[in-house]
C-alpha cells in the first residue's frame, strides 16, 4: 500500500510554517497523489458485488439451521427473525456452497477492505465535521459502515480460527453484528452510488488509471460542482511524489484477493486444492485412509468413553406418544442399507464430498410407527454442549439419501466420525449431522 509521505509546508513571508487545515485535523497531512474518487469509486464497485454476497450467504446460512426449532444461533433474536421456511434438501451441496461462498469471499475482500478504508481516510478529519443534515447522516452511516465491516471481519476470521478472543458469544455478536453492518450498507449505496456511478464514467479517472508511476498525479472527477467540492477531500491538497501507480496499487490489491481467495477455497474442495488451506485449521486432510477427511469435534473432546460406544449401545426410536424400538448395530446393519455421496460442510467453512451407507431415515421412522413424521428429534451419547440433539424437518426425514449413516467410503465409521452411527443429511449444516445418536424421536401421526 503507498505511504503518506510527511508534508513539506512552504514558508510564510515572516518566516513562519503555513497551514490549510483547521481544527483537530491541523498538522495533518495525507499527500498520496492516488487518493481520488474514481480510485474509491473502483474499490467501492467490487465491494458493491462482492459484499452483498457475502451477506445473503449469511442470512441463508442461519436459515440452514432451523431457527423455527430454536436451534439457530441466536435462538431469541426478537423482530430481526427472517421468515420460517423449510430448508431444502436440494441440491445437496447448497449448504457446502453457501457457506464456503461466505467464508472464501469475506476473507478474500479484506485487502479489498483495508484499501478502500485507506482511500478515504482523509474524509475522518475533515472540518467541520457535520456541515448538515444530509453530511450528518452520511458520518453516523459511515461511522456504522467502517466499524460494522471491521467487526464482522475480525470476529469472522478469529472464528474460522477457533481463536475466541473476544469474551462474548461470537453467534449473537455476529449476527446482530450484521444487521448493523447491513443496514448502514445500503444507506450508504443510496447516498454515494451516484457519485460512484459519475467517477467511474469520468475521463480524468479512467486515463489516471493507466498512467505509469512516474506520471502518476492527483485526479477527480468533474461532474458537478457541488460533488466537485467533496472530492478535494480525497486529493491531496500537496500531493508527494508517487511510489506507485494506480493500476500497480489495484494489482496489488487484487493480488491479495487472490493469495487469500487460493489459500481458504482448498478447504472447501477435495483433492489436491485441500492442501492449499494453509490459513484454516480445521479444513486440511487428516490423512489418505476412509475416515481421513477433517473433524470439527473429536470424540475425547465431546466426553464420549469407549463404553457408550461398545456391545451394549442400541438405538432408541420413540414416537410422540413415547413407545419405544431398540435396535443393536448388527440389527441396523442387517436392514435395508442404502449408500449415497454427500457433503457434509461445517460453519467454519471447511467441507468434504464422502460416500456414506446406512439405514434411510424414513425406513426408521416406518419401523417407529411414524411413516409421514411432521419432524425427527435427534439426540446424541454426547452429554452436554449445543449440538447433543438435533431437530429435522419433515423434508429431511423423508429424503432418500438421509440416513443414520453406519460406514463412510466402505468401513465403519470411526469414533471420531460418529461410531456407532451419525446423521447424514442433503444440504444440512455439519453441526446438525448428529454424531454418536442414542435416540430418534419422530413426530407425527402414528400408523
Amino acid at each position: 500500500m503507498p505511504v503518506d509521505l510527511p508534508a513539506s509546508h512552504p514558508p510564510s513571508d515572516d518566516g513562519a510554517t503555513t497551514t490549510d487545515d483547521p481544527g483537530p485535523a491541523e498538522g495533518i497531512r495525507w499527500r498520496s497523489p492516488l487518493r481520488g474518487t474514481w480510485l474509491t469509486s473502483v474499490l467501492g464497485a467490487v465491494l458493491l458485488v462482492g459484499l452483498p454476497l457475502v451477506i445473503v450467504t449469511g442470512l441463508l446460512d442461519y436459515s440452514a439451521y432451523g431457527p423455527r426449532f430454536g436451534q439457530a444461533m441466536p435462538a431469541d433474536v426478537g423482530w430481526l427473525r427472517l421468515p420460517h421456511f423449510d430448508w431444502p434438501t436440494r441440491p445437496s451441496w447448497l449448504f457446502r456452497v453457501s457457506q464456503g461462498l461466505h467464508v472464501a469471499l469475506g476473507i478474500a475482500l479484506i485487502p479489498v477492505i483495508l484499501v478502500k478504508l485507506w482511500s478515504v481516510i482523509p474524509k475522518l478529519f475533515t472540518w467541520p465535521p457535520i456541515r448538515s443534515v444530509a453530511h450528518a447522516l452520511e458520518r453516523v452511516s459511515l461511522l456504522l459502515l467502517v466499524g460494522g465491516i471491521l467487526f464482522q471481519t475480525v470476529t469472522g476470521v478469529l472464528n474460522v480460527q477457533y481463536a475466541y478472543l473476544f469474551g462474548f458469544d461470537f453467534y449473537t455478536a455476529h449476527y446482530f453484528g450484521a444487521w448493523v453492518f447491513t443496514a448502514a450498507f445500503v444507506v450508504h449505496v443510496i447516498l454515494k452510488l451516484p457519485r460512484m456511478v459519475a467517477a467511474l464514467r469520468s475521463p480524468p479517472g479512467r486515463a489516471g488509471s493507466r498512467t505509469d508511476r512516474s506520471d502518476t498525479r492527483p485526479t477527480s472527477p468533474e461532474p458537478e460542482p457541488e460533488p466537485e467540492a467533496e472530492a478535494d477531500e480525497l486529493v491531496a491538497p500537496r500531493p508527494g511524489p508517487s511510489t506507485m501507480s494506480r493500476r500497480g496499487l489495484l494489482a496489488l490489491t487484487g493480488g491479495g484477493s487472490l493469495l487469500l481467495a487460493v489459500t481458504t477455497v482448498g478447504q472447501s474442495l477435495d483433492g489436491p486444492w485441500r492442501r492449499l488451506a494453509v490459513l484454516l485449521p480445521r479444513g486440511r486432510q487428516l490423512d489418505d485412509g476412509p475416515n481421513g477427511f477433517p473433524v470439527n469435534r473429536t470424540a475425547a473432546a465431546a466426553g464420549i468413553r469407549p463404553a457408550d460406544t461398545g456391545p451394549d449401545w442400541r438405538l432408541e426410536l420413540r414416537d410422540a406418544a413415547g413407545r419405544t424400538v431398540r435396535l443393536d448395530r448388527d440389527q441396523l446393519l442387517a436392514m435395508p442399507l442404502h449408500t449415497a455421496r454427500l457433503p457434509i460442510a461445517c460453519v467454519e467453512g471447511w467441507s468434504t464430498l464422502q460416500t456414506w451407507t446406512g439405514v434411510r431415515l424414513r425406513d426408521l421412522a416406518a419401523l417407529a410407527g411414524v411413516p409421514e413424521p411432521t419432524s425427527a428429534l435427534v439426540r446424541s451419547i454426547q452429554r452436554s454442549g449445543l449440538f447433543n440433539k438435533a431437530t429435522l424437518q419433515a423434508n429431511q426425514v423423508l429424503d432418500g439419501d438421509s440416513l443414520l449413516a453406519l460406514r463412510v467410503n466402505g468401513v465403519d465409521l470411526s469414533a471420531d466420525h460418529g461410531f456407532p452411527a451419525r446423521i447424514i443429511v442433503p444440504a444440512l449444516p455439519g453441526v446438525r449431522c448428529t454424531k454418536w445418536v442414542r435416540a430418534i424421536e419422530f413426530r407425527g401421526p402414528r400408523r
